[in-house]
């Protein structure tokens, strides 16, 4: 393993001595850390790890199937590329700047790190004079883009399959989630009963598709069962959604002066955004950063936005629901003393699910008898067990007050939004002040 680890860092390092050092001060989880401390590992060792697992998935295939499938040395090559630079597009951290804070400051307009990666590799290549062949840059950028939607594999005319292994846009199985699975639940001290071995030791290719051998179907949903606790537990916790919340006011505030947002269309100024950001805004003493400075100093002093209450939104909601606003939540205040402001209000919109929706994966995934057999299918998961779930989706409404003060108005205008919505209270957790009066 020490072995493999060293060639992943050799090859990461050869490509960009530069873009190597980013990925090093990028957290995987952003700031999740400040609420489960051991989760301060790197998108550098993920990368690491991705390399690694691509490389093992395409090998198995062509252990047993190479010469069927004609898997050459420029494929294997290939997929590991693609597995070692899969998140060199993603921002200061990863997701929380992609979903929480460009979306306030793009105005509608479209941005991915799956986008960005794809343009990284080619000033990569370009800045640093790396000689790799054109059909190979072009296939790994595309391998990196599979799933997103002008990047699907679907136009890809021969070997589809080797488009599955580190972004499947097909099914939802990769090894990009193999590797951020376990190495997630160990850093933040979570079990994980989750064996992706299985899963890369009986993959086959069956028309141009990567498929599992059928007793392997609880596996397969325990990946994606897995994955979705983790966004309940560690993603989205409470507390890490109030860090969040107050990171992306602090960039907002901040966005002016340094200019954040204008460096997320050129590549050459891209890379330079890292962690580190606030660690800038921190110590900058710039009279224009003083409200982010605040906030960075509040986050440090664990001074958070508080908490408070949340519900899940009803089934029947589900297929119609409209993101709830702070706006929405002022407009429901009837009573009290302080009229809220949108300024003193936080909504935070969760989306769980098992990769589609509501839509179970597994119905999109192919299943064969065994090695014998040539055939594959589909299972239906009435046909595996009574107790799997029926639906595949939560959407979860959590709503913070920016003011300690507030806590009371706001519980109370989040209650008659409920009420006003859908006929009824349907958060089941008590508010802050009432456990607060039930202990005095």
């Amino acid at each position: 393993m020490g072995e493999i680890v060293a060639a992943g860092v050799s090859e990461l390092q050869n490509l960009s001595s530069s873009d190597c050092r980013r990925l090093r001060d990028l957290k995987q989880l952003g700031v999740t850390n400040l609420v489960f401390p051991g989760a301060v590992h790197s998108r550098f060792e993920h990368s690491l790890g991705v390399y690694h697992l691509a490389g093992e998935a395409v090998n198995e295939l062509k252990r047993y199937q190479g010469s069927e499938l004609g898997i050459e040395p420029f494929d294997v090559q290939s997929v590991k590329i693609a597995g070692l630079l899969h998140d060199v597009g993603h921002g200061p951290f990863s997701h929380m700047f992609e979903s929480g804070f460009l979306p306030k400051v793009l105005g509608g307009a479209k941005w991915s790190h799956e986008d960005m990666s794809d343009r990284l590799v080619d000033y990569i290549v370009d800045e640093h004079h790396i000689e790799m062949e054109d059909g190979m840059l072009k296939k790994v950028k595309e391998m990196i883009v599979a799933s997103t939607e002008h990047g699907s594999a679907e136009r890809v005319k021969e070997k589809r399959f080797l488009y599955d292994i580190v972004a499947n846009g097909r099914n939802g199985i990769d090894v990009d989630k193999f590797d951020y699975i376990v190495r997630d639940s160990r850093a933040c001290g979570l079990g994980c009963s989750f064996q992706f071995e299985r899963l890369l030791q009986t993959m086959r290719v069956m028309d141009d598709e990567i498929c599992y051998r059928a007793k392997e179907y609880l596996t397969v949903h325990k990946l994606f069962n897995t994955r979705a606790d983790l966004h309940r537990t560690v993603y989205t916790h409470a507390k890490v959604k109030a860090v969040e919340l107050m990171v992306v006011d602090a960039l907002l505030k901040a966005n002016n002066f340094l200019q954040i947002a204008s460096k997320i269309h050129d590549p050459a100024e891209f890379w330079k955004l890292d962690d580190t950001i606030i660690k800038r805004i921190e110590t900058d003493p710039h009279p224009e950063l003083k409200e982010s400075r605040d906030l960075i100093l509040r986050i440090r002093r664990r001074d958070l936005y508080q908490f408070c209450n949340e519900f899940t939104v009803p089934r029947d909601g589900l297929e119609h629901f409209k993101e709830v606003t702070a706006k929405d939540i002022i407009c429901s205040q009837v009573s009290g003393g302080v009229t809220l402001q949108e300024d003193d209000v936080a909504v935070s919109n969760i989306k769980i699910d098992l990769t589609q929706g509501k839509n179970n994966p597994l119905k999109s995934i192919k299943f064969f008898q065994d090695y014998d057999v040539d055939q594959n299918f589909t299972i239906s998961d009435q046909s595996i067990s009574q107790l799997l779930p029926s639906c595949c989706l939560d959407r979860i409404v959590r709503v913070y007050s920016k003011k300690p003060e507030l806590v009371a108005v706001v519980c109370e205008a989040f209650e008659n939004f409920q009420q006003q919505k859908y006929g009824r209270k349907t958060q089941v957790h008590g508010t802050p002040q009432k456990k607060k009066q039930r202990r005095l």
